[in-house]
């Protein structure tokens, strides 16, 4: 149980994939102008990088490994992060028509987050099991889940304040953001 929380936490917050890796800025800095927004992003991410672990786990454990198929890993796993999108995106515009709009563009986008397949091929480069890796997967989509949030809320903050003519727009978004990730620097110490 304690290895399990040690990856969640480590993988969630202490490596962070959008404040310490850099994975999955444009969904991040796009999406993030309202909370609602973001935090339902940050589900669809959290759900498709989850299966997407746990598929990608079991094909490269079971086929792709076995056969001595590893030169193919990143076709097969944007293969699967593309079908699972296409679900997710079905069930968001029959039963939550409203986020599906909201997301607008950025939804069919998860296909090409490049957070989703690093998770897959870090599964994978460090040799990670089936549930290991899942939950490797699991507190990676917390990870982003809890940065979008965050950086949604600030950016709904700051709408409203008197900010230097330079600084508006894309560029207190950015310095928002780098600040955000020298912040999340200081958990770096707390595990490996």
């Amino acid at each position: 149980m304690k290895t399990i929380i040690l990856l969640l936490v480590s993988s969630a917050i202490v490596n962070n994939v959008v404040l310490s890796q850099f994975l999955g800025l444009c969904p991040f800095l796009g999406v993030s102008k309202k909370t609602e927004t973001a935090a339902g992003m940050g589900a669809a991410v959290i759900f498709v990088i989850t299966l997407a672990s746990f598929v990608t786990g079991i094909l490269y454990n079971f086929i792709l490994k076995p056969l001595d198929l590893d030169y193919l890993n990143t076709i097969v796993f944007i293969i699967v992060i593309a079908a699972l999108v296409q679900f997710v995106e079905m069930v968001l515009k029959k039963y939550v028509k409203s986020l599906y709009e909201s997301l607008g563009v950025y939804l069919p986008l998860i296909t090409t987050n490049c957070a989703v397949l690093g998770t897959a091929l870090n599964v994978v480069a460090k040799d990670l099991d089936i549930l290991t890796g899942t939950i490797y997967g699991f507190g990676v989509g917390i990870g982003f889940f809890i940065a979008i949030v965050i950086m949604a809320g600030i950016r709904e903050k700051i709408e409203y304040n008197d900010i230097p003519k330079p600084f508006r727009g894309t560029a207190i978004v950015v310095l928002a953001a780098g600040l955000m990730a020298i912040a999340f620097m200081g958990f770096s110490g707390i595990i490996n």
